[in-house]
């Protein structure tokens, strides 16, 4: 039990509480979100994420700017707010500094914020808070890298561990399902197109890659049956709108599907039950018409 478990909408509660709870966890989702800038840079390469292995060389390039070489002040560190201070620039030589750096950091903040506001201060809110962050890396690593760390995948099946003995929101056997009912159809389409995708283009690849297929698998064994499919329909539709406007735009891009099942996943955390009962509950009324 949480000493405030519950408290950001128990009626009794304060605005000025509501405001400091929050306060505090966005910007603890902002560090938070300053060290999954290192996670997504430094895992494609091969590089440890927290210093160990790493050269003394390394460490020291790693503190400074990479354009003048002028030592990162420990005031330029401070998530989101030193890069707004900076205007985006080092502040010895005036290079840009990458604005995807303080999104990430902001997100993930802004993440947070709204798991504690929709799901209130308890166990379930904790576990879906460390389920945006690893769901912000497999987006943005995707992005940059077209693969999905299978680590960082691990890492979101394993929270369906504690979401088990400290929530009561899904069942097991929900889970169980929700861990087959979307990753083996999609292991499905990818074998059944490999061999078709081999033959026109020549190349080996399938029509949805095995990365996706274990996000999915993990996902649902988090989320369970109903919010799972909701999640998959919603990153889906997503991936279709972006590549229908990539298209307009006559960008020839190659987009992944991580990024948009990821922000499926994260719908679906927060209100993925809510809208298949909806859904649900709107079928059967239209049934008894």
């Amino acid at each position: 039990m949480f000493p405030f478990e519950d408290m950001l909408h128990n009626p009794f509660t304060e605005l000025p509480f509501q405001v400091m709870v929050l306060t505090i966890v966005f910007l603890f989702g902002i560090c938070i979100g300053s060290f999954l800038n290192v996670v997504i840079l430094r895992i494609p390469k091969g590089e440890s994420v927290v210093g160990i292995g790493r050269s003394k060389e390394e460490k020291e390039k790693a503190s400074h700017c990479m354009s003048c070489g002028a030592k990162i002040r420990w005031i330029d560190l401070i998530p989101v707010f030193s890069w707004l201070a900076l205007r985006g620039k080092c502040h010895s030589c005036g290079a840009k500094i990458s604005p995807r750096y303080p999104i990430v950091e902001a997100l993930n903040g802004l993440m947070y914020v709204l798991t504690f506001w929709v799901l209130d201060i308890n166990a379930e809110a904790i576990i879906t808070c460390v389920l945006m962050s690893l769901l912000i890396i497999v987006a943005f690593m995707d992005w940059d890298t077209r693969e999905i760390d299978m680590i960082i995948v691990g890492l979101i099946f394993l929270l369906a561990i504690p979401a088990a003995i400290f929530t009561e929101s899904v069942e097991l056997k929900h889970r169980i399902i929700g861990a087959l009912v979307i990753s083996v159809p999609f292991f499905l389409i990818g074998e059944i197109s490999r061999p078709f995708i081999r033959k026109k283009y020549g190349e080996d690849f399938r029509g949805i890659e095995q990365g996706d297929t274990i996000l999915m698998l993990a996902a649902g064994a988090l989320l369970g049956t109903h919010a799972i499919i909701v999640s998959t329909l919603i990153g889906i539709v997503i991936c279709a709108i972006v590549g229908v406007v990539f298209l307009l735009m006559k960008k020839d891009v190659t987009i992944p599907f991580g990024p948009f099942l990821s922000i499926g996943i994260a719908i679906g955390a927060l209100w993925g039950n809510d809208i298949a009962q909806w859904y649900l509950n709107m079928l059967q009324s239209a049934s008894q018409v």
